[in-house]
């Protein structure tokens, strides 16, 4: 089961006057859907929500909604920060089952950056893809996609049949959807029209 659980209140009041007053209370407003049930609007104490939040275990992944007694596993599909505090403003929780099969996004990662054929010669890592989405169970949700770039030269381009995915997990978009590639610099590429051109000149 998952590790963050989040103590809830059901807010009486819904909408914009109803999610005013849950934060003057100094809590953050939410909204519980999926499942065969309604919507619930719910809140979280400030600080515990910052803190779950912060963890990066949060957003995206299967955690436990605690309301007195009753649990029940959800997924965090959504978190609005205020444009100006940057402090949680809204969240939007997901029921689910912890074996359900799910599709959610997780975040790809590219690693020895710093030991790439193709980026020592000069090259950049044009992130086409930074997020995969993917089939798995709810409970199975993996922490991130990581790729490795160091064997890659300048030209090499990593699509989603390329990446490496943990048992049980498959990818929910096209294996031929281009995740990543690396691409000349633009120096090398203005050397080599010039060098084109000075041979041109010299053949005439």
């Amino acid at each position: 089961m998952a590790d963050i659980i989040l103590n809830v209140e059901v807010r009486e009041r819904t909408g914009t006057g109803g999610a005013r007053e849950a934060r003057r209370s100094g809590m953050v407003p939410g909204i519980l859907y999926g499942g065969d049930k309604d919507p619930v609007a719910i809140s979280v104490k400030s600080n515990e929500f910052r803190k779950a939040l912060y963890t990066g275990k949060l957003l995206g992944h299967l955690v436990t909604l605690k309301y007195g007694d009753e649990t029940q596993p959800v997924i965090a599909k959504a978190v609005d920060m205020h444009p100006v505090t940057d402090e949680p403003w809204h969240f939007d929780l997901y029921r689910v089952d912890a074996h359900q099969q799910i599709k959610i996004e997780v975040p790809v990662h590219f690693q020895n950056q710093e030991d790439s054929v193709g980026l020592k010669r000069g090259g950049t890592l044009n992130i086409a893809l930074h997020a995969l989405t993917v089939a798995c169970a709810a409970d199975h949700i993996p922490e991130e996609i990581v790729f490795d770039v160091g064997p890659l030269d300048i030209g090499a381009t990593i699509r989603v049949s390329d990446l490496k995915l943990p048992a049980g997990v498959e990818a929910a978009v096209d294996g031929d959807t281009v995740v990543a590639s690396i691409a000349g610099a633009m120096a090398e590429v203005q050397e080599t029209a010039e060098g084109g051109e000075a041979a041109e000149g010299a053949e005439s």
